[in-house]
């Protein structure tokens, strides 16, 4: 996910920022409404709300990095379902292509660097901050598909908390930043951040997992920018990935590499197919 700094690069970071293998001839939609699910007694209630609150401007186009609020600093919050949960909270998982509704939502378009027929829509259970078992939804390559619902089942028997799982919108793109988002997603139809060349992400091969407990530095930019407290990888919390844990490892088991082995800049979110 390297590096663009363009007015289309703040975007996207705001959006997020802000893995079985069988085909299935049909993919549930997402239910006509929105909940949210309320927290266990070991969760403590939501107060913050995502995305309300927008960001001064650097002149990179990136929203001004601020110090962690306290309400983050050890990030739980609720997932909102978008789809049903998975019947008896056990690992389900469904690819098939991608409905022409999903694809009206996403960021697809001809000029992208890749086909929709050449694209998968897939439904992967994961658990939440919240203790819950909750339905995601993702876009990836055809290509990679039945192997990230495969990593994706290690990290629901692991129990490692996801706090959101959708598609990204076109609207998405155009949000300015709030710095708090924390959506695990994969195809976005982006440059690479400081490039003029597509993205992994812009081909559908590659994944962004928990942004906000993993973030993306560099020099002192952090994406997300409200992020800082969790740049210190030391300290160790609900959904942060580590070198050499169950995470990267069922990623290298299909031949993905992890941005947080990278050095400048740093991308704790990323794994990708291609090494970019």
């Amino acid at each position: 996910m390297r590096r663009r700094a363009t007015a289309a690069a703040w975007a996207l970071l705001s959006f997020a920022l802000t893995a079985c293998s069988s085909e299935v001839p049909s993919t549930p939609q997402p239910a006509p409404s929105v909940t949210t699910t309320t927290s266990t007694a070991a969760t403590p209630a939501a107060v913050w709300q995502v995305g309300a609150r927008l960001l001064p401007r650097r002149p990179d186009g990136f929203g001004e990095v601020e110090p962690t609020p306290p309400e983050l600093v050890n990030r739980a919050l609720p997932t909102k379902d978008l789809l049903p949960p998975p019947a008896g909270d056990r690992y389900a998982a469904t690819i098939g292509a991608v409905p022409a509704d999903v694809l009206a939502r996403s960021t697809w378009q001809p000029a992208c660097p890749v086909k929709a027929t050449d694209l998968r829509y897939l439904t992967l259970a994961f658990w939440g901050f919240d203790g819950r078992a909750h339905t995601g939804e993702m876009l990836v390559n055809a290509s990679g598909a039945d192997g990230i619902a495969k990593v994706f089942g290690v990290l629901f028997a692991d129990r490692f908390p996801l706090e959101e799982m959708r598609v990204t919108s076109a609207s998405d793109l155009d949000a300015p930043p709030t710095g708090d988002g924390n959506t695990t997603s994969a195809f976005v139809c982006r440059p690479a951040r400081g490039q003029t060349t597509w993205s992994a992400h812009a081909y559908g091969l590659a994944v962004d997992v928990n942004p906000f407990c993993n973030p993306y530095t560099q020099g002192d930019l952090v994406l997300p920018e409200l992020a800082s407290a969790y740049v210190d990888r030391s300290r160790v919390r609900p959904g942060m990935v580590l070198a050499g844990d169950a995470t990267v490892r069922a990623f290298a088991a299909i031949g993905w590499s992890w941005g947080g082995n990278w050095r400048s800049p740093t991308d704790l979110m990323h794994f990708t197919a291609t090494g970019h």
